[in-house]
């Protein structure tokens, strides 16, 4: 069971690298159930350097074929989670998010909560052994119900973690979202839950001219439904002061992950050109995909 290789992986920690180290465990992932097929795309998408073609990876042709495994990467409020959900939705694969792992936890009383609260109020990352914890559990409960394949979207964070997780299971496709840091802070403080339902809402209206070579930036607000509008709150990590804190931790942790990813072959970076109607059509033409339910919702 994959949630019993994660716990059992943890207790390697001796062996494992971090960061700072110069020696690390060495897997050899294998590229399971996936047919290679040109990614034929103009969207603003780079793949890693020192390749003259774009890698050979793409979504599995034959349902009997076993599911996507696909990361997502991206610093906090970029919208990993809208888009890991919707291609989780496309694909038929569950979406992981390690983020709502965490949410869970702090709004159950277990013994985790208080400490989960301290880190994430202040800003800080939540330790490896929690988060691996936390995903152990949701992947053995996933397991139980017959799932399979994935989607994650906020894990691995750290060198330590996506080695832990190469020595479970194989990953074929690393997204990389990235977003200019201003759209970013203006999107996490924009961000609001309905306190009744759970709906994820956003009020910023992003309106960005284009300047000194960046391109424009137009983001509308996703805005609630009358039911939901009176019943909005702001989660308590969402102010100026941690948010940009949470950018800085995660920047500086970011590039060892992506070197990580990068040097297996399986990082694509997707600059986001806007918001969901400018970015996903996009993103699938990058991933070589066809939303056929969400053309038709736009013809109607």
């Amino acid at each position: 069971m994959a949630a019993t290789r994660l716990n059992r992986l943890l207790k390697l920690k001796p062996l494992l690298s971090s960061p700072s180290s110069s020696h690390s465990l060495r897997f050899s992932p294998i590229r399971r159930g996936f047919c290679a097929a040109a990614l034929d795309s103009d969207a603003d998408v780079r793949f890693p350097n020192g390749l003259d073609h774009k890698p050979s990876f793409s979504i599995r042709r034959d349902p009997k074929e076993r599911s996507v495994q696909w990361v997502f990467l991206g610093c906090p409020g970029v919208g990993k989670g809208t888009y890991a959900s919707r291609l989780s939705h496309l694909l038929g694969v569950p979406h992981i998010a390690t983020g709502d792992l965490v949410r869970e936890e702090l709004s159950s009383s277990g013994p985790l909560s208080q400490q989960l609260a301290e880190i994430v109020n202040q800003g800080k990352l939540v330790s490896d052994e929690i988060i691996i914890s936390l995903l152990s559990k949701r992947i053995e409960n996933g397991e139980a119900k017959g799932e399979s394949g994935f989607i994650l979207d906020g894990f691995p964070r750290t060198i330590r973690q996506a080695e832990i997780l190469e020595g479970v299971t194989n990953i074929d496709l690393v997204i990389n979202l990235k977003l200019r840091e201003d759209v970013l802070v203006q999107k996490c403080l924009g961000r609001r839950i309905c306190s009744q339902c759970g709906g994820n809402y956003n009020i910023a209206s992003i309106d960005i001219k284009g300047e000194n070579g960046k391109p424009p930036i137009y983001m509308a607000p996703l805005l609630p439904p009358p039911s939901c509008a009176s019943k909005l709150i702001t989660r308590a990590d969402d102010t100026e002061e941690v948010v940009k804190k949470r950018l800085h931790i995660y920047n500086e942790m970011s590039q060892p992950v992506e070197d990580f990813y990068r040097r297996r072959g399986v990082l694509l970076e997707f600059d986001l050109p806007g918001g969901i109607p400018e970015s996903w059509p996009k993103l699938l033409q990058a991933l070589n995909l066809e939303d056929h339910d969400d053309k038709q919702s736009l013809a109607a």
